[in-house]
Order: structure tokens, then sequence, then C-alpha cells
């Protein structure tokens, strides 16, 4: 008898008492349209329980430095085994963290050259460019050293006194300014321009040890290159602050290191070759490759070692990720690559009887590669775990043993279970899912005209090879291949390098508080507060969280944030507000009936209806135009997923005519049913004068271009060319790739 994972009266967030039994040791896929339940059953139910219990079993003195994980919203929950969460957030990590230390490949390789290697250096530490024995002295190990732009740093046409100094910390009557002022070693008064050489090198250069007596207080004085080099510029950049990194980026640029040409490594591991390739040379090499040059080695001794390695790197070649190389930086891979890296860390783990959560997989793929997937979650399936898959793409519903499907809608409009059985039950089921399974989107044949070019000439950017291409304007154009073809290279670093005016709308946001939220990132708070604050004649600042009205205890997050040291902060209910963000003078103000609180909590879909104001009606429109409609106003933007970010950037550009619009692979994370609504936009904005240019793998996107540009024939190496331009009709008919795919869609 099948063992069963028993759900009964789950409740969190948007669901509806759901009561659902999901087989073990089996694959399940949970779809449905995007904010119909799907995370918070599997996510926040499943996975919850499963990780607070898990921590249950620590002691309580360990519990203490845990993340604290309330019990999910629910009657009951049985048969709950370990889950690992391999989400989509990016690795991160710093310069140092690659795809071969996230993967456990980059140990194999350095033991496998630490015994092959000539001369063998006996220990995998010395061919390590994280281990000062191994590490290039000059760079550290990081294969670039940071040079100055000195137009950013010195004014020479002005005295100290009149502000030669431009770092942001090095203003008149600054600290850091007053200890050259009262160095004694300038005239303060004179053009830097007409300073010695000797006077120049002791303002850059000087290194002496000085004290210099600033009011109270002793400072050493430093040259301004060696000091602004020992601060700012030993800062690993991807980890400073947006507004640091902004200084950063002003002062300094990164270049190769010369002494290691980019390597990392000293020169004594730089010297300890296999087969004329030092272990640096094979990192960088594509993935693909060196499994090759892995498989090729023959030493009876080391069999053992050399399979392991080449079993992982088979992995990431499996997962459709072999064009990466191993000296990739992991900070450097987007949400999709970052997934499927960690799922082959998981590959090779001698657990079983797990529960692997998936959160849509398959994100970043091309068609060819979702097959090659499906194989590996049957992998992890045939060890004895269960698979539990977040997804929307049909060829991944398809490989499910069993399929639980949310809706019918969104938001207030989800949280039922629809479906629950197989693959051909669901295409009978008449919900929103089961009717979109074999219904596609029709090859355009009615085309629009372009009315000018866009020219990218000579791109070499990455894998590219020498590509020239003009891009139609003033229609829609998709630009599709496989994952690691060159698509972003050439659009992304080549169109949007020649057209810098383009609006280039991705996954990322700018770094934002924890107060940022659906309706700050919009503009619409603003307009929001002021319709509050005139229908009961208060200032408007009451009701800002960020203001006079907030909770105090809370500052008007409507939470708590606990810092446990090296651990994430855990966040509960301010027992205060009780999680409405205000104080009990400003909740007792009303719009229509609403406290500001309340408005909080609606979804963009309900704003729509109570908002009659034109500047927050209209944004919220464009929201549910975008697929949106079930956020809620004050939903902080760092909960949001890649697609809903993207989304909500889009949103912010609409109605803007006469826009070239650059778009990231925009069905991420949207259901069948949401791409149609995604496609009409597009159409809407090409139709006002805009050009749209997207990169996706989605063949109704790709079904619905006016133009496509296929580039191929592989990935990486194999990759960076063009293999075809033209209608989509034209692809289907090429005997590509993505046209063979295409083609059989329409037959």
């Amino acid at each position: 008898m099948t063992e069963l994972i028993e759900i009964r009266g789950a409740r969190e967030n948007n669901l509806k008492s759901v009561s659902v039994d999901i087989p073990k040791r089996q694959i399940t896929v949970f779809t449905g349209v995007s904010g119909s339940g799907k995370s918070s059953l599997v996510f926040g139910t499943i996975a919850a329980e499963s990780q607070r219990l898990f921590n249950e079993t620590y002691s309580t003195f360990i519990q203490g430095f845990l993340p604290r994980i309330g019990q999910p919203e629910a009657d009951s929950l049985a048969n709950i085994s370990a889950a690992i969460i391999v989400d989509q957030q990016r690795l991160g990590g710093n310069s140092r963290s690659t795809v071969g230390t996230v993967t456990d490949s980059a140990p194999m390789l350095r033991f496998l050259f630490s015994r092959l290697g000539n001369p063998a250096l006996g220990s995998p530490g010395l061919l390590s460019f994280n281990d000062p024995r191994g590490m290039c002295p000059t760079c550290e190990g990081i294969g670039q050293i940071a040079a100055m732009d000195m137009d950013a740093v010195l004014d020479t046409s002005k005295s100290l006194n009149e502000g030669a100094l431009l770092p942001k910390d090095y203003n008149v009557d600054g600290w850091y300014w007053a200890v050259y002022v009262k160095s004694g070693y300038f005239d303060n008064d004179k053009k830097l321009k007409d300073y010695t050489p000797e006077e120049m090198d002791k303002l850059l250069n000087l290194d002496d040890g000085k004290k210099i007596k600033i009011d109270k207080f002793s400072l050493t004085y430093e040259g301004v290159v060696t000091k602004l080099k020992r601060g700012l510029g030993a800062k690993d950049p991807e980890q400073l602050q947006p507004h640091v990194k902004l200084e950063y980026d002003k002062i300094f640029t990164r270049k190769t290191c010369p002494d290691c040409a980019g390597s990392r490594i000293n020169a004594a591991a730089r010297g300890s070759l296999i087969g004329g390739r030092n272990i640096a040379d094979c990192s960088a090499m594509q993935v693909s490759d060196l499994l090759a040059s892995v498989r090729a080695l023959d030493v009876p001794a080391y069999a053992p070692l050399i399979e392991a390695l080449a079993t992982r790197l088979q992995s990431l070649v499996t997962i459709g990720l072999g064009y990466l190389s191993l000296d990739r930086e992991s900070s450097s891979l987007s949400g999709g690559e970052s997934q499927r890296v960690k799922m082959v860390r998981h590959l090779g783990s001698g657990l079983t009887d797990i529960t692997y959560v998936f959160d849509e997989p398959s994100v970043g793929l091309h068609p060819h590669d979702v097959g090659r997937l499906g194989e590996l979650l049957r992998a992890l399936r045939d060890k004895g775990n269960t698979v539990l898959v977040v997804e929307h793409k049909p060829d991944m519903i398809a490989i499910a043993d069993h399929i639980v499907d949310m809706g019918p809608r969104a938001g207030r409009d989800g949280g039922h279970v629809v479906y629950e059985g197989d693959y051909q039950g669901l295409l009978k089921s008449g919900t929103l899912t089961g009717d979109h399974l074999d219904r596609h989107q029709t090859i355009k044949t009615k085309l629009r005209k372009s009315d000018g070019k866009l020219s990218i000439r000579h791109a070499k950017l990455h894998n590219l090879k020498d590509i020239s291409i003009d891009i139609p304007k003033g229609v829609l154009t998709a630009v599709t291949g496989v994952a690691g073809s060159g698509k972003s290279s050439l659009i992304l670093g080549g169109l949007v390098g020649a057209y810098p005016d383009a609006v280039v709308i991705d996954q990322t946001l700018a770094r934002g508080s924890r107060r940022s939220n659906t309706a700050t990132y919009t503009g619409i708070l603003d307009p929001i507060r002021k319709a509050f604050a005139k229908a009961n004649g208060v200032d408007a600042a009451l009701f800002s969280a960020n203001s006079k009205g907030a909770c105090p205890d809370c500052g008007g997050l409507g939470v708590i944030y606990t810092e446990l040291a090296h651990m994430e902060p855990t966040a509960s209910v301010c027992e205060t507000c009780n999680g409405k963000r205000f104080t009990d003078e400003v909740l007792s103000y009303h719009l229509r009936g609403k406290a500001i609180s309340d408005v909080y909590e609606f979804s963009v879909v309900e704003a729509v209806e109570f908002f009659t104001e034109k500047p927050i009606n209209k944004v919220l429109r464009d929201l549910d135009d975008v697929g949106l409609g079930y956020l809620t106003i004050g939903q902080p933007v760092s909960t949001l997923s890649g697609g809903e970010r993207q989304r909500l950037k889009l949103a912010s550009e609409l109605g803007k005519a006469g826009q070239i619009y650059v778009l990231d692979e925009p069905t991420t994370g949207l259901h069948m049913h949401d791409v149609d609504r995604l496609i009409g936009l597009f159409d809407r904005l090409v139709d006002t004068g805009s050009t749209v240019i997207v990169i996706e793998h989605n063949l109704d996107v790709v079904s619905r271009a006016d133009w496509v540009i296929d580039l191929g024939p592989g990935a990486g190496q194999e990759g960076g060319t063009v293999v075809f331009e033209g209608t989509p009709a034209g692809l289907a008919s090429s005997g590509t790739l993505t046209g063979g795919f295409l083609a059989r869609r329409v037959r």
C-alpha cells in the first residue's frame, strides 16, 4: 500500500481548508495559476512543517540558535519526512565561490592534481586559490586587482582648500581632508596641477605613519591612493551596499591580475600539469570538454576518484549546464542555473526517503533540456525519495506520477484543490491548467511591418562569434536558443550596449530595505496616504508606516525581527499592533469604511475595485495586466520571485510609447493562462509604437512574434552563432533545435 503525506484543513495564506493526500516516493507536480496557493501548500505548509519538526529534534539550547518556524495553519499534518528545499534563490557568495566549489567538483579536481600532476605537489591545499599556500600572492586568489580612475580621485585644477579630493568621504572640512591639510606637507591653496612630482607622490602614496592631530584625535597619515586601496579597494564589490558600490564603481575598475593572468593560483600550482594543462586551465574549460578529458584518464590506482569526478561533471551536462566552467563565479548564475547547480549536489547524496521540494526547476531551460531534467527527477524518485515540484510547463507536468492542480483562480479566488490525479485525467478535468495543456498559440501569419532597424555589429562578448545582425523596430522579436547559446550576451550585452536608452526588464530589483513593498515600489503609497488624509482632515504622514503613524514597537513593519548571529533573522508578528503596522489612533481613521491596515492586506484585484482615484487605479490595473493581480498591496518586495519582480518592473513602465523594451524570460513563473495575457500585453505595447525584444524559451511567445532570432546550434563553445532569423513559420521549417520543437507543436 502506498504511503501518503496526509494534509487536513490547511489554511496558510489563501488556502481554503485544503485536505489532500500526496503519495510518498513518487513525483507529485503542483500546478495552477500564479497566486492559486501552490507555494502556500508546498512551501508554506509541507516544507515548513518538515523543517519545524526537524529543528525540534535538537536540544533546547541548539534550538535557541535556529530560525523559529511557526506551526503551519492546518488541522493536521501526518507522515511528513525530512525535506530539502531546492529553490531559485540565487547562490550568491563572494568572488571565491564558484561552480566548482559549490558542486564539490573543485576539491576532487585538486586532489587529482595533487596526486597525478607533474610535478605532483602532494597537498590539495597547494593547488587552491582559497588557501594561502596555493593562492597568487598579488591578487590573493581573486584573479583580479583593483585599478583606480584618478579622474574620479583628484581634480587637479583645484587646491586642497577648494576641494581637489573627490571621493565621498574626502570633502572639505571632513576628517580625511583635514589630515592632508594639517599634515604640513602642502601649500593648501596651491593647485594640484602645479605640484612638484615629490609633492604629488606625498599626496598620493606616502605611508610614513605620521600622526596628525585633528581636534582631540590623532589620525595616521596615508596617501590618498594608499588609503583608498586599503579601504574601499580591498572590499569585494559584490558584497557592498548599493550606495557604497556606487562610489566603488566611480573610482575602481577590476583588471586581470598581471602576475597570475587571472588564474588565481601561484607559480608552483600553475606549474603542476596533467596532459599539458594546469588546474586553472581545467577549471576554465567548458564542463562538457573537461568531462571528456577526465574520462580519458587511465590511472587504475585512482579510478574511483576519476569516476566520482566524471559522475559529478556528467550531472552538470545532463542537467543542461555543460556550457558552464568550474571557475564561473556562483554569484553570476541566474536563479534557474542556481537551482540546477544545487540539484547536482543532491544527486550524489546517499540519503534516501527524503522529500525534495523544487520550485519551477525548468526555469531558463530550452524545451530540449526539459526532458533531461525529468530524467534527473526520476533518478531522485527511484532512490526512494519523494519529489514535490511546483511547475507550469506542460512537459514537466507530464512526467508526474501524481498531479495536484490548485485554483480555480488566484488570490481570494484560489486556494482550492480543483484536481488531483494523473496526467490523462488532468487533460479532461476542465480546469484552467487542463484546458491549456494541449491548446497552444497558433503560429502568427499576419505580421507587422518594421519601421526601422536596431543594428548590432561584431558582437564577441563571451561565446559570441563576431555576430552582426539587424533587429527590426516596431515589432515583437523573440530571441531563442538553448541555455548558454549566447542570447543574453547578444541582447543584454550587444544590443543594450549599442542602445543604452533601451528599457531592460529583467528579474532583479535594486536591493531595498524590509520596508519596500508593492505600494512603495510602484509609487501608489503617496496618493493612498493623501486620499486617507483628505477624507479625515489630518496629516498624510500619519498614514506612512515609516513616519508619524507607525507602531512604536515594530517601527511600522508589523513584525519584530530577531537577529541570530550568523543565522537568518527570524520574524514574529508584533504583539502591540497585531501586525497592523500603525497606532490605534491611525487605525481609527477610515476611507470608504476601510482603515489603512485593511488596504495593506488588499490584493491588487481588490484594490482596483476599491480605489476610484485615477493615479492609484491606473497603476493597479497595470499590475493586474501583467499577471500580478494576486499580490497584496503591502507584500514585501523581498518575498517576490524573480518572475514577479520582473513583471513588477514591467508594470511600472507601461504606458510609455515609443520605447525599446528588452525582457529577459518574462514568462518565468507564469501559468499558461497568464502567458496568453502577457502576449496580449506585448501586442498592446507594440501597437502603441514600442519595440519589444523578448529573450524567451516559451514556444507560445515565439509563435506570436513577428520576427525570431535563434542562436546556437548548441551551448557554450558550440553556440554563439545565429542559426536562424526570420518569421515563426520559417523557424518551424528551419531544422534548428528550436524550430524542431515548434514544428512538433504545429503537427
